[in-house]
């Protein structure tokens, strides 16, 4: 048996060059906008720290796009569209405070985030030059008459409309978004609030349960069964249904807009996914 490498060269034209160049700096600027609320913020509680990591932990998500453009994969576009929504969503929250004004240095690094997040969005979604680059699916090794080689593999499903995989990507942001304002609230249940402990872990619990309600569901939904699509939106409204009235009673007004704003934009994108998915669906089919 012989083993073979096959290496295909990538052409990367100047739009994708340009596309890696902001993605770079698009993740320092989280970093830099999140330690810049950090310092300026009046309070350094737990609430703020759960948030302020997880808002800085997008930076990798960039890297990690980053390495998803460079390779060319065609699931880059709804990746970078949830990635940038959410992260904008993130890092917005944490700007304004409970009270006063926002600090102009925050403001002024958050205009700047929204810009280079809105032009990743716009590379990746208009730029004909990218959208002829993300065309490859993941390399793994195949075996074919005795010999082995690493190369792109198609996937074995029927073919499934960006809008689909856009679904697919929000809905993985449920669990995250599940879990982060149940931390914060355990670190409010240790302070005060011990008769809720209950409660937040089952909080907790869910937001994992979900990640793989979500990975089962998906599944099925690339693989066109119409039932899964049904799931997804009962798993979208659930989420809503736990998370928010959770958001308003153990973290208040200011609890439900900073942490239930991302997961509602997370939902409406895989809704409003669902619904293009279907269309072009129903559009591509002989009359």
């Amino acid at each position: 048996m012989r083993t073979a490498v096959e290496t295909t060269q990538v052409r990367r034209p100047s739009a994708v060059r340009a596309l890696t160049t902001l993605l770079a700096a698009t993740a320092a600027a989280t970093v830099v906008v999140e330690l810049l609320n950090w310092w300026y913020a009046p309070e350094q509680e737990f609430g703020l720290a759960v948030r302020t990591g997880w808002a800085m932990l997008r930076s990798l998500g960039f890297l990690v796009l980053i390495g998803h453009v460079n390779r060319g994969r065609a699931g880059a576009k709804p990746f970078g569209l949830i990635l940038a929504v959410t992260t904008v969503f993130a890092v917005g929250r944490l700007v304004v405070p409970r009270e006063g004004v926002p600090p102009l240095p925050g403001l002024l690094g958050f205009a700047l985030l929204a810009v280079l997040c809105g032009a990743v969005v716009w590379l990746l979604y208009r730029s004909e030059a990218v959208a002829g680059h993300l065309v490859r699916h993941r390399k793994g090794l195949v075996l074919d008459a005795g010999t082995i080689t690493w190369r792109e593999i198609a996937p074995k499903r029927p073919p499934v409309t960006a809008w689909l995989l856009t679904s697919r990507v929000a809905a993985f942001t449920y669990s995250p978004l599940l879990l982060v304002p149940a931390l914060v609230a355990a670190g409010a249940v240790l302070d005060d609030r011990l008769a809720a402990a209950p409660v937040v872990l089952l909080w907790f619990l869910t937001g994992i349960a979900v990640s793989y309600l979500v990975l089962f569901c998906t599944a099925f939904l690339m693989r066109g069964r119409r039932w899964a699509r049904t799931l997804l939106v009962a798993i979208t409204l659930g989420v809503l249904a736990v998370d928010l009235p959770l958001c308003w009673w153990l973290l208040g007004v200011d609890g439900l807009i900073r942490d239930g704003a991302p997961l509602v934009a997370a939902a409406v994108l895989a809704l409003y996914g669902l619904r293009r998915a279907a269309r072009a669906e129903a559009a591509s089919l002989p009359t």
